[in-house]
């Protein structure tokens, strides 16, 4: 199948999860804190360690596909976080602390940082 076409449809079923995860998740816990979020990250990561920990140790003929489908697919449009998270562990895993704590640091504080100039921007400019 078409990679582009397994990670669309695989992205698409992740972004209504999160969606439907995120309601649910508001419906229960009404507060300003985005606990939605940080539900929706942490189990996005353990379920894409779950999985890629079970791709490893299996190697199905279809490993390729399946990881497209529900790791880039699934799990990136449910939260781009287990992605964030496996990209940083896997840096570790090769012994590239450094490198790692650079993405770590460079992911998380230069795009908020990134998001805060933006919106600076469009706010300057209404």
């Amino acid at each position: 199948m078409n990679a582009y076409l397994l990670v669309g449809i695989g992205g698409a079923l992740g972004s209504m999860a999160r969606y439907g995860s995120g309601v649910l998740v508001g419906r229960v816990w009404n507060s300003g804190f985005p606990l939605a979020t940080l539900l929706i990250n942490i189990a996005g990561s353990l379920a894409m360690g779950l999985f890629i920990g079970w791709l490893a140790r299996t190697t199905p003929d279809w490993q390729a596909d399946a990881r497209l489908f529900v790791a880039v697919g699934v799990f990136g449009g449910f939260t781009t976080f287990s992605s964030f998270s496996l990209d940083a562990i896997a840096l570790i895993e090769r012994g590239e602390i450094a490198q790692s704590a650079i993405y770590i640091l460079g992911s998380v504080v230069i795009a908020i940082l990134a998001l805060y100039v933006g919106m600076l921007v469009t706010r300057g400019a209404a």
